[in-house]
């Protein structure tokens, strides 16, 4: 019989993740125009998801399937997060490609192809150093606030919306940010903006150009005839209109009226362009209009909404068009072909827009939508088709806003499911096999917090934008306060089974990217991009505790960590933090300089013991993969260099207090000896980084990696190599496991209860019981029994030979595994003694109720 488990439901941390603001995807490179290459469909990789929040942060999100997979039920889950300016916010993203005259046209453009750019709502642009996770470069619009911003298809030009009522445009090519033009000024703020269809450049031009030069080599006329032409953008304002502008000579040529209602100004917040021309609109009436770009009219209207429509988004095939706003409904309209109309003289046109359904996912105002793969305005001839006898896989529509969670819906048009294509259709979400955006099941990428738990303490600490709050677990009342079988610790009247010790704001340049706290509670470690403070905890008489800041610690920081550069300060701050089990090591992570420090913290001031720049070095790295020994010549003392994208995302510390495990977005594991404090091995690499790294209890020298698909990798780290028993662990990982719709964000162990207590309690110690681990997402968590002799019943002779541990519900026909879905989303697992659990949830309706209450429109006759 197993042994009951108190749990501490901990709903007290006051916790509140930021609401999202701006969703984008990378664009596709422009297709070649030489002729010479034949395109190749490129729909089978996914792309970034960035993802802007009111805090300032973008986080950038990844998808979990390893290579030449194509389905992930774990879908895109947070790989690197940009911490913002304190304070800023995020109202506007736009990914751009660096070098789109070089790169493969065939090809999904990964981190170190993109240039990533954001706005909130002042003058400022802001470029973003994605592998360094800081701010690259700024600069200023020069006609006040920013209210949008859109890059070209080509890559080439940063459309600005300002408030001045002009447009700007920046020059990218080369690497470069720099203005280009300005439009002329209108009388109204520039609200949206999108581009026109990119025409390819005429061929009496590139004639031209080949006579005037005539010593040009072939090269530079084939580079001429690749290029594209930008003509024509559209603009929605707040002045009731959108305006057509020419981008040639920066002037508007057309302006096309909106409706008014009772002499108000109605504001155009979202605007598209398809590849034929036809404009869309989305205003605060709550109204979706397509326009004709040609004669500049309107050709249909749709009050789909019932307040501000806030964005739009479509589909990669563009037949398909998708609206939401304030009234959380996100609306599809579709493109339908219509037959010809014999009686009628004059020509009709060969297909229309209908608002073809509707469905509501999030719980409070949308304010933006994104698909993958995206849409791009270009002529039909030059489009990628999709190849024979190949499948095709369903675009999925992000959705974000206040409710601080993202959607994904499967989106496929509903005209493609009755073509040659319906047969080959998958679902990457694996919800269900309906991938239709009226029938399909959505995902929600759950958010998390950053929450730490110190076990001998009995401390709970979440941090958030500018600060930490600490929190107090108070102990299972003793079998003499139970009277008559009745706690009165339980009457929420006379509760005390928690409270808050300790609330911190800091003075910081960036928000809080890192923290710690040490488990005996007496350190407390936070950093943002710059700089790491470190706090000495204690409790007075009173039983409050008290804080203080250890000031040396940032110059004995500098003292040790060099810059990448010279052009660059010097920055103590750190992105990973962890102790060592008995609270006397400090293990930090540099945040952009990627180093490994050993800090002594039993000593009156804080040391560093040991530098390592094992991260920092490229010579590790070949095809993507990691070859041994090549570091083993490589000085500690050698000045830094190599590869910037390199973040250090990982850190676990063995239990007893001799080995060190790290990992990279490289999916790189080093191994450090913390007892001789030097470098002990690496690890084979991965595919993908893994998002937890911890060591078992009672073997310390054993270490899972779990990657964010849910699979389990298991390494030896004395040895440095996957012990046998381990190369098959996943195969016999129960299917529930495996397609979890959340990734595994933490595992916790029990520990074994002391002699002491098996006295006090009569119950002996389970020492021929399998250790148990608790692996827990954000919707769900289970117990798997990591069996060391591998004796279950129905197993074959040569598995029962094996000495490695075997997951229980291995065999999906004999045993299935509990997923309890009670608590979401949890926010923190942790054991705080034998038999005690404490379980940190945030539930979204204690989230909302912070905010103002949603959009609601009665009904006449309904209440």
């Amino acid at each position: 019989m197993s042994r009951p488990v108190a749990v501490h439901r901990c709903r007290f941390v006051d916790y509140t993740p930021s609401p999202i603001t701006a969703l984008a995807f990378p664009p596709l490179p422009l297709p070649c125009l030489k002729g010479k290459k034949r395109e190749r469909d490129s729909k089978d990789k996914f792309g970034t998801l960035g993802v802007g929040h009111a805090n300032g942060n973008i986080d950038l999100l990844e998808w979990t399937a390893e290579e030449g997979e194509i389905q992930a039920s774990q879908a895109w889950q947070v790989r690197k997060t940009l911490p913002g300016p304190c304070p800023s916010k995020v109202d506007s993203l736009a990914f751009t490609l660096r070098y789109p005259d070089i790169f493969p046209s065939d090809t999904v453009p990964s981190w170190s192809d993109l240039r990533l750019f954001s706005s909130g709502g002042g003058s400022e642009l802001l470029e973003w150093d994605i592998s360094r996770s800081c701010v690259r470069r700024t600069i200023s619009s020069q006609g006040g606030a920013i209210w949008s911003i859109a890059a070209n298809p080509a890559s080439t030009l940063l459309a600005l919306g300002c408030e001045d009522g002009s447009v700007r445009l920046l020059s990218l090519v080369a690497d470069t940010l720099q203005h280009h033009r300005r439009f002329d000024r209108i009388k109204s703020r520039i609200l949206s903006i999108a581009w026109g269809p990119p025409t390819p450049r005429p061929p009496k031009q590139r004639t031209a150009k080949k006579t005037d030069s005539g010593t040009d080599s072939d090269e530079d006329s084939d580079d001429d005839e690749d290029e594209w032409i930008d003509t024509w953008l559209v603009t929605g304002g707040s002045d009731s209109s959108l305006r057509k502008w020419d981008v040639a000579t920066g002037r508007s040529t057309d302006r096309m009226g909106t409706d008014k209602m009772k002499g108000e100004r109605t504001l155009v917040w979202t605007v598209g362009v398809l590849a034929d021309g036809t404009i869309v609109s989305g205003d605060s009436l709550g109204t979706v209009k397509f326009w004709d770009s040609m004669t500049c009219t309107q050709t249909c209207s749709y009050p789909a909404h019932g307040a501000d429509v806030l964005c739009l988004a479509i589909g990669p095939e563009g037949t398909s068009v998708f609206s939401s706003g304030v009234d959380q409904k996100i609306v599809l309209f579709s493109c339908v072909p219509t037959a010809p109309e014999t009686s009628s003289v004059l020509p009709s046109a060969p297909a229309r827009w209908i608002q073809s359904g509707s469905r509501r996912v999030h719980s409070h105002d949308v304010r933006c939508l994104a698909v993958w793969p995206p849409y791009s305005p270009i002529p039909p001839s030059y489009k990628r088709k999709p190849s024979a006898n190949t499948t095709y896989i369903a675009p999925v529509l992000a959705s974000g806003g206040l409710d601080m969670s993202i959607a994904l819906t499967p989106a496929l048009p509903a005209s493609m499911t009755s073509s040659s294509i319906a047969p080959r259709v998958v679902n990457p979400l694996t919800t269900r096999v309906s991938t239709t955006f009226e029938d399909s099941y959505y995902r929600r990428i759950a958010y998390t917090a950053a929450i730490c738990v110190s076990r001998r303490a009995r401390l709970v600490a979440s941090m958030h934008e500018t600060g930490v709050n600490i929190w107090r677990v108070l102990g299972i009342p003793d079998s003499d306060v139970i009277v008559d079988g009745v706690d009165p610790s339980t009457d929420p009247e006379t509760r005390t089974s928690w409270e808050k010790v300790l609330e911190m704001d800091l003075n910081v340049r960036t928000n809080l990217i890192a923290s710690a706290l040490s488990d005996d509670g007496r350190w407390l470690v936070v950093s943002d991009l710059y700089e790491t403070k470190l706090f000495e905890l204690s409790f007075n008489p009173a039983g409050l505790l008290k804080s203080s800041r250890v000031r040396t610690f940032a110059s004995i920081l500098e003292n040790r960590i060099t810059a990448q550069s010279s052009q660059n300060p010097v920055s103590t701050g750190g992105s990973s933090f962890t102790f060592t089990p008995d609270s006397s090591k400090l293990i930090m992570a540099s945040a952009i300089t990627s180093l490994i420090l050993v800090i002594d913290l039993s000593s009156e001031a804080p040391t560093v013991l040991r530098t390592f720049n094992q991260h920092c070095n490229a010579g590790s790295i070949t095809s993507g993969r990691v070859v041994r020994g090549i570091n083993k010549s490589i000085s500690d003392e050698e000045s830094v260099g190599g590869i910037d994208s390199v973040a250090i995302m990982k850190m676990a510390v063995s239990p007893d207090g001799q080995w060190l495990a790290t990992s990279d977005d490289l999916c790189r594991i080093f191994i450090f000896n913390l007892d001789s404090i030097q470098h002990h091995t690496t690890l084979p690499s991965l595919p993908l980084p893994p998002s937890v790294l911890v060591f078992l209890p009672d073997n310390p020298q054993i270490l899972l990696a779990v990657l964010p698909n849910n699979t389990i990798h298991i390494f030896h780290v004395e040895h440095g190599e996957v012990p046998s028993w381990g190369r098959e662990f996943n195969s016999r990982l129960p299917k529930q496991f495996l397609s979890a719709p959340d990734p595994v964000i933490g595992v916790a162990f029990e520990p074994l209860p002391s002699s002491s207590d098996d006295e006090m309690t009569g119950i002996a110690p389970p020492s021929t019981k399998p250790k148990e681990a608790i692996f827990w997402g954000s919707s769900w968590l289970c117990k798997l029994e990591l069996d060391w002799e591998g004796k279950y019943t129905g197993q074959s002779r040569k598995r029962r030979r094996q000495t490695g541990p075997v997951a229980v519900g291995e065999m999906a026909s004999e045993r299935k595994l509990r997923m309890v879905t009670n608590y979401r989303p949890i926010l923190a697992l942790d054991f705080l003694g034998p038999g005690e659990l404490v379980l940190v949830e945030r539930p979204l309706a204690d989230v909302l109720s912070k905010l103002p209450p949603a959009f609601f429109k009665p009904k006449y006759g309904q209440t």
